[in-house]
């Protein structure tokens, strides 16, 4: 059985946001009927009151591409300039 894991995808706002709210709600539409699972989410200070969206996702970990596809996906939401993978980790066996 494959592994799954953690994987964690900074998503940088064209502006300066206050409320992410609603990109996190145009994220969870964008993933329905994929294989990924968006646990948590959090604002993080950039520089000069700018802060981007640390977002941890659950996946499987044999997904062609790694988190490619899922950063595509957060980069097709409107105010979402580009997205990356930091941090990815293997959980369970």
């Amino acid at each position: 059985m494959p592994g799954r894991v953690i994987a964690v995808i900074r998503a940088y706002p064209k502006d300066v946001v206050e409320d992410f709210t609603p990109i996190i709600q145009k994220i969870n539409e964008r993933l329905s009927n994929t294989p990924y699972t968006l646990m948590r989410w959090e604002a993080t200070d950039i520089a000069f009151g700018y802060k981007a969206l640390d977002l941890y996702f659950l996946m499987p970990e044999d997904i062609e591409g790694g988190t490619e596809q899922l950063e595509e996906l957060i980069k097709g939401v409107e105010e979402i300039d580009n997205a990356e993978a930091i941090y990815i980790t293997r959980i369970g066996a």
